[in-house]
């Protein structure tokens, strides 16, 4: 199992909005991550900064960046691209983060 960390840009004024659209997930989405192995994600969100703070528990060698060419995915980037910082593609930016610690 792979934990993996990412953080992303939220727009400012966006945070209810985002939160709202994530309480509502697509129900092909959520089953998309999870057939790809994704058992855990959460996000978290830094009101100073604006950033968010991904966290995913990973089953295998992949994680949910690693479906960029799914329809599902891509509809999804485009429905949030309004209230993120995203690449061309409408994909988030996303910078992944090194684990230093971990403690069972």
């Amino acid at each position: 199992m792979q934990r993996l960390a990412f953080k992303m840009k939220l727009n400012k004024g966006q945070k209810e909005i985002y939160k709202k659209r994530h309480n509502e997930i697509w129900p092909e989405l959520k089953a998309l991550l999870k057939d790809n192995g994704v058992s855990e994600y959460s996000i978290f969100f830094d009101e100073e900064t604006n950033t968010l703070f991904a966290f995913q528990k990973v089953s295998g060698n992949n994680s949910s960046q690693d479906l960029a060419s799914n329809q599902i995915v891509k509809k999804w980037w485009d429905f949030m691209a309004d209230v993120m910082e995203v690449n061309p593609d409408n994909s988030p930016v996303s910078i992944p983060l090194q684990e230093l610690f971990y403690m069972e």
